[in-house]
């Protein structure tokens, strides 16, 4: 049974997904070149384009996600917010559901819309941001979309700034950026035809990695879990979808990717994140004897070294030990136990 109850441990993880002969993160300030650090060749992936994959995947479930498109348009957090506002505001029985713990903000809400000369929804929003009692009552209708409609922003957070309804949350799960863990050669970029449906043709540039094993590490944090609500039900979510949302919605430049590691580390009372630091830097992937790092193509042609992070949580995990407990989720051909 899924657990409802906000969580209430910090925890820190590492995931790892490899992605083979594709794009895994294009950079529009170089040509949508596959986003580097030049200087050391390694690969770079923002945490935006993880979270856009976690997203996505979660739409496909059917599950509400705030950051998304409105219909067939793209809109700003600001916009969106106002679209769903409007469809809160004119849909009576869920308003009933909304105050029915807080009768008080019930009565403040009808005061509002008796003074308003026509209830249609748009309406209501302009009464709600210039009256100053309505305050409270608008704090809670965010509280209510945050906690009771919108997974991503209790996962991420989110930050509102339209008049009346001006709220930060910040987010419990946090994510670094990407990097791979050993140089990367991108693939000979040669032009590319794409054919049009009136028979024209356009010439572009198809920029890919050879191979990449791209590590990232984050945290789930207690405390920031108050404010957007974030259960341990959602928790469970966030875990299904980070694993499974890299190679579910494939694209013609995203194909080939695939989960490889996801490590959490659920700590005990009294400890806070990053108690053991960036776990990246315990793990390490070295070329295989005999290939060097322009040579890599494949996962098998890497040795991924995780005996520094199994030392470092070898007997951590217990009472009156930093750690509750390690969650591991492994890939065929990735080994890893305490």
């Amino acid at each position: 049974m899924l657990n409802n109850n906000i969580i209430a441990h910090n925890s820190d993880f590492l995931f790892l997904y490899e992605a083979i002969q594709c794009n895994p993160n294009g950079d529009i300030d170089q040509e949508n070149k596959p986003r580097m650090d030049y200087d050391n060749k390694i690969n770079l992936v923002t945490d935006v384009r993880v979270k856009r994959y976690i997203r996505d995947y979660l739409k496909t479930l059917g599950t509400d996600i705030f950051v998304d498109m409105e219909g067939e348009n793209k809109v700003s957090p600001d916009s969106k917010l106002t679209a769903v506002l409007e469809r809160l505001l004119a849909n009576e029985d869920e308003l009933k559901t909304v105050f029915a713990d807080r009768p008080d903000l019930a009565d403040k809400f009808k005061e509002v819309e008796k003074k308003v000369n026509t209830k249609t929804a748009k309406e209501l929003i302009k009464a709600m941001q210039k009256t100053k009692e309505s305050g409270e009552v608008n704090r809670h209708l965010l509280a209510y979309l945050v906690k009771q409609k919108f997974v991503d922003i209790r996962f991420f957070g989110s930050a509102f700034a339209i008049e009346g309804f001006t709220k930060s949350y910040i987010g419990p799960i946090q994510l670094n950026w990407g990097y791979s863990l050993h140089k990367v050669e991108l693939m000979e970029s040669n032009s590319i035809v794409t054919i049009m449906n009136d028979g024209s043709s356009t010439i572009g540039k198809d920029y890919r990695v050879h191979y990449s094993l791209l590590a990232f590490s984050g945290t789930i944090n207690k405390y920031a879990a108050v404010g957007t609500g974030l259960t341990e039900a959602d928790l469970v979510a966030f875990r299904k979808a980070i694993w499974e949302s890299i190679p579910a919605l494939p694209t013609r430049s995203k194909l080939n990717q695939y989960p490889k590691l996801y490590v959490e580390v659920v700590y005990n009372d009294g400890f806070n994140n990053g108690h053991f630091g960036d776990l990246r830097q315990h793990i390490s992937a070295t070329p295989k004897e005999g290939l060097d790092e322009k040579q890599i193509r494949k996962f098998d042609d890497l040795v991924l070294d995780l005996s520094k992070l199994k030392t470092v949580l070898k007997d951590q995990v217990g009472n009156n030990k930093p750690v509750k407990e390690v969650k591991i989720s492994c890939a065929n051909g990735v080994q890893f136990s305490l």
